[in-house]
């Protein structure tokens, strides 16, 4: 699974002005993330904005982007739910040409036990015609996925082979990376701390901030699997600010401002989610002048 070593990015829907999905965005975003090196994409993950997608949609930019992307590199669906037999349905029937893994969050809302989780991604295993990647992210599910859990799952099923970490909890992690098999991935969901997480272990990102900057996340991450920390410190330190202001009214509408500015896409977003605040949008082109 080295295909999955490196930056992965969770990319942003373009929509156009009026909401609908921007389907020559899309592909220009397609083009900027793999002309700048990213090792593998992910369509339709939270950065995505697939809450508000309708199935139909689903369906449209998962074959748009595996047409565009052509296997020139790597590519992951986030197909996840907190219905899990709708999950386990959507999963079954996923179109899995040109694919490689399904990303899948754990149930957000319902708030299940360890054991609800366990016997969710159990049923997904077991329809799913892809490997599966776990997505641990309690700042959107309201619950975490413990780290016995996450091994639990890793030792009994061979097709799930990784988790895409963001809980933000080195807790967690110290016994995630202590009792894990040895080929199970961990992935860093959580770019602030992405350097960090490759130094205990971790075999690279699924980044946001890589939509706007893949060249320079991608280099970092590359030293950082090549033990050149000291060589990935200045770019992880150039890049703080920035990926701030990322997340510090929402995303995606924080990478979706950066890449307006890079005239990579248009910044609308899908309600309930905004456009960023006119001072946040400046104090962005600033950072970029930094970063770039």
């Amino acid at each position: 699974m080295n295909k999955f070593h490196g930056t992965g990015v969770a990319m942003v829907t373009p929509f156009q002005a009026d909401g609908e999905v921007d389907y020559p965005a899309l592909e220009k975003l397609i083009g900027h993330l793999i002309d700048n090196g990213v090792e593998y994409l992910v369509s339709l993950g939270t950065t995505g904005e697939s809450a508000t997608l309708s199935k139909d949609e689903k369906k449209k930019v998962w074959e748009f982007t595996a047409k565009t992307v052509n296997k020139r590199v790597a590519l992951v669906a986030g197909i996840g739910g907190n219905n899990t037999r709708e999950t386990v349905t959507e999963i079954a029937e996923f179109d899995i040409d040109g694919y490689d893994a399904i990303l899948s969050a754990s149930p957000h809302y319902n708030k299940p036990t360890q054991e609800g989780i366990y016997q969710h991604y159990k049923a997904i295993a077991g329809a799913a015609k892809l490997p599966i990647i776990l997505y641990n992210v309690p700042s959107r599910t309201g619950s975490s996925v413990a780290a016995e859990t996450t091994v639990r799952l890793a030792k009994e099923f061979k097709n799930i082979i990784g988790i895409k970490e963001a809980s933000g909890s080195f807790d967690l992690l110290n016994q995630l990376f202590r009792d894990k098999p040895e080929d199970f991935l961990v992935i860093s969901g959580d770019d602030p701390i992405s350097l960090q997480m490759v130094a205990m272990g971790g075999v690279g990102v699924i980044s946001v901030v890589g939509n706007a900057l893949p060249k320079q996340f991608s280099d970092m991450i590359r030293k950082c699997l090549a033990g050149d920390f000291k060589g990935a410190h200045a770019s992880h330190y150039s890049m703080i600010e920035f990926t701030r202001l990322m997340f510090a009214e929402g995303s995606p509408a924080g990478v979706k401002a950066a890449l307006k500015q890079l005239g990579v896409c248009g910044d609308t977003v899908r309600l309930p989610l905004v456009n960023v605040s006119a001072n946040a949008d400046e104090k962005i082109a600033e950072q970029l002048k930094v970063v770039r």
